[in-house]
């Protein structure tokens, strides 16, 4: 199980940090990645990071802003997002790809495992 949190209102140029928390150690050697979507709109990949963390993936709307780092430790993976607009907007979603230790890709379809989402909402 996938459990997220983090999400909050916030103003434009403000940080958040999200947390996904899986219950079961076996996550750590998944491929892990968050994704989002918006009221209307499909659910697109944001980032990705392989099972030991060396290897990391974003969307080019978020780079230099979002930094994606896991600590097996904790079975949890973050989602740091700084410098925040309007159009991140959206439902925050955790993922794993139970049959990968490396990022599989950024479509839906590369990830099997769902967490529900967290709410991430920025006002300008």
């Amino acid at each position: 199980q996938l459990q997220a949190s983090g999400g909050g209102l916030v103003q434009v140029g403000d940080s958040l940090t999200l947390s996904c928390a899986a219950s079961e150690g076996t996550f750590r050697r998944y491929a892990m990645a968050w994704f989002r979507q918006a009221p209307g709109k499909e659910r697109e990949f944001v980032s990705g990071i392989n099972w030991r963390g060396g290897s990391t993936d974003y969307t080019d709307s978020v780079k230099g802003r979002f930094t994606i780092t896991r600590d097996n430790a904790r079975n949890t993976v973050y989602l740091q997002m700084n410098n925040l607009k309007p159009e991140d907007t959206a439902i925050y979603l955790c993922a794993a790809s139970t049959s990968s230790l490396m990022i599989p890709g950024t479509d839906t379809l590369d990830y099997n495992y769902w967490g529900q989402g967290t709410q991430v909402t920025v006002s300008s």
